[in-house]
Order: structure tokens, then sequence, then C-alpha cells
């Protein structure tokens, strides 16, 4: 680990406000995604998305929402390595992640699960995005201790490769089940015969993701040059999307589902960049990261602006965001549904995509505020040890 860096809290310096707008961004968009979940279940997508029956908007809403997870896990392991620079110690980033990652699978199991399900005692748990970052931080715990460049080849290796094991599966009962269900191959994991898991996000390639994003971290060091973090951000971006655009054309190894002409241009163009996201694809991965790395530069070069200011709101206080919006989405749909009553078969929705949208703007302006408060709050209270952890 590098020697100690002074890197400050506060929003005005350029590095962590390019992060934290970031953050901010995608966990906007995941609110579009869970706004979508909450009010058009009607219209389900399956993942891949198939063209034939998704309408375009929504599925480019959907596809929006693919560069959620893979954003904030990379900026995950990026602020591991800011934390461990700050903190002048392996030993304490290794402490910090581990006790954070305990922490986040915690969550994900006690209070993540009853935002969905609202059922107690539970039935099923899902084991999705917090549980994912929460064993990724566990893995990274172990892995910061590797030479950098020996991090960085676990990280890729990890991201190209594990779609060569898409053909190995294990039936229920066989000893390695469980924990390949929990490294690879999404599925249920039944504990007893009122309670079973859904291991949605599978870990392997996400402990790739985040092993990259703290490789990263020493070109967000204070002294490194501005131009040349932007040049190196950019130049991995656009090797990523060019990556992903020359394969997916070859309709080979990286995604199991092949692409193919369409009727018109545009459902062609969903065809091509329909991706598997559980687990991510090598395509997803590599056109998600792209664009994330990309947006970063982009991001850092408007740090003035108002609305990266604004979503640096947003992503000063994420979990706190998580949480909440979870909450009050159900909130909102068991209102919904009390007025109105099951309006859309088996649930209460809204007609259109647009109306999704709607919602999710007037949601995130109503959020705005009270994450604003938490954020200055976490800021403020430093003697509050457990605010970090939110």
């Amino acid at each position: 680990m590098a020697s100690p860096i002074p890197v400050s809290a506060s929003p005005r310096n350029s590095r962590l406000q390019s992060i934290d707008a970031l953050r901010g961004l995608v966990i906007v968009i995941m609110l579009l995604d869970h706004v979508r979940e909450t009010f058009f279940l009607h219209h389900q997508v399956g993942d891949p998305m198939d063209v034939s029956t998704t309408p375009p908007d929504l599925f480019f809403s959907r596809l929006m929402a693919h560069l959620c997870a893979p954003v904030f896990v990379f900026l995950t392991g990026l602020s591991a390595w800011l934390y461990g620079a700050k903190a002048g110690s392996r030993g304490a980033t290794a402490a910090f992640l581990a006790k954070r990652g305990a922490f986040l699978i915690a969550l994900e199991v006690i209070v993540v699960n009853f935002a969905w399900t609202f059922q107690f005692p539970p039935s099923v748990v899902y084991l999705q995005v917090i549980w994912v970052i929460g064993l990724s931080m566990l893995s990274l715990a172990a892995l910061l201790w590797l030479p950098r460049a020996a991090l960085i080849a676990v990280g890729i290796v990890l991201v190209a490769g594990h779609n060569a094991l898409d053909g190995l599966h294990f039936a229920a009962g066989h000893a390695m089940h469980v924990p390949w269900a929990i490294l690879h191959d999404r599925g249920w994991i039944e504990l007893s015969e009122t309670l079973r898991l859904r291991t949605s996000y599978p870990l392997l390639p996400w402990i790739g993701v985040i092993a990259l994003g703290f490789a990263a971290g020493p070109w967000f060091h204070a002294g490194f040059p501005a131009a040349t973090r932007q040049r190196r951000l950019w130049t991995a971006g656009l090797l990523a999307i060019a990556g992903f655009v020359v394969l997916r054309a070859l309709n080979g190894y990286g995604q199991a589902q092949q692409w193919a002409p369409q009727a018109d241009a545009l459902h062609t163009a969903m065809s091509f960049l329909n991706i598997t996201k559980y687990p991510p694809s090598l395509m997803f991965l590599l056109l998600t990261l792209g664009l994330g790395l990309c947006l970063l530069v982009l991001i850092e070069r408007a740090q003035s602006a108002a609305w990266v200011r604004a979503l640096c709101v947003f992503g000063a206080a994420p979990m706190f965001f998580y949480l909440l919006h979870l909450y009050v989405l159900k909130a909102l749909y068991l209102a919904g549904e009390g007025v109105w009553g099951l309006n859309q078969g088996k649930y209460f929705g809204v007609d259109d995509m647009s109306s999704v949208w709607l919602i999710s703007v007037l949601l995130a302006a109503a959020l705005y505020w009270p994450v604003r408060w938490f954020g200055r709050l976490k800021a403020a209270r430093r003697d509050i040890s457990w605010l970090k952890y939110l």
C-alpha cells in the first residue's frame, strides 16, 4: 500500500467529486429500474430480453440499468484503495473491507430482502447486489495483499475467463452445488422445507471487477497528473467498448445469447446489445465498464457543473439512498394498491414506460433532500463510527 495520501472528504476534491458523481448517476439510474420493477412488473423482462416481444422503450430503459452494478462494484474497489491510501495500512484496509463486507451481507439478508418481500419470517431470501458487494469486499480484503500486477491479472482472468465455466453445473445434493451456486451458477439453495435462497448475483466475475477497481486506485493518487489519469481512463474505456463491438460481432466467446439481423435497424441494434447480466458475461462487463470509465472522465472534466454537484449528493450517501428508496417504493406500491386495487392483473402498476420515467424523476427529486441531510450528517459526525458503513 502506498504511503498515506491527504485525501479530503470535501466535495470540492475533484477526484472524489467525479467518483461520487458517477456513483450518484448510476444509483439514480438504478432508481428508474426499481420503479420499473415496482410499477411495471406486469411487463416482465428476462435476462437477456426477448427482442421480438420487448418494446424498445422498455428494452432501452432496462439496458441503461445494466450500467449500475458493474460501475458501483468497480467504484467500490477504487474507493477501497483511496481508504487504504488515507489509512496508510493494508491491514487497516483489509479489516475495514472485512467488517463492511460482513455488514452488507447481513443488511441484504435482514433489511433489503424484507423491503422486497415484506415477508417475515421469509420463505425466500434473494441474495442480490448488496450481498455480492459484501462478498466482493471480503474477497478484496484477501486479494489486496497481492502485488498490483498480480491483482490486475486476477481481475482480468475472472472478468474475461469466467464464461469458460458456463457449461459447468452441479445438481442439488452434490457437494459442489451450494458453493457453485454462490460462485457462478445462478440458482436455488434449499435450506429447509420453508426457506430457500436465490443467488441472483453469482460472485466470481464481481471479484474480478472489484479487483480491477482497486488496481485503478493509484491513478487517483493526490499527486497523479489529472491529464494522465483521464487519458488512461479514456483509453481503457474505449478499448473495452471496442473489444465488446469486435467480440460481439463475431458471435463467439463471452456471450451465450447470440445476436442476429432483425426486421429493421432498431431491432438489430437491440439484438446486438442484448447481453447477459446473471452472471455478467464478458460482453456485459466490457460494455458497461467501458462506458463507466468514459463517463468518469467526462464527469471529472465537468466537475464545476451544477448537475455534477447534484449527483454528488446521491453518490455521497449511496447506501442510505438504497435503503430509503426501497422502502419508499414499497410504501407507494401498497398505497396505490389500496386506492386503485390490482389494476394490472396480479399487480398494481402504470400503463406505460413514460409513467415509470415520470415517477422516477419525481421520486429522485423528493429523495434528494433527505439524502443530502444524511450525507452532511455523515461528513460532520466522524465520531459516529457506524455512519461510515452507510
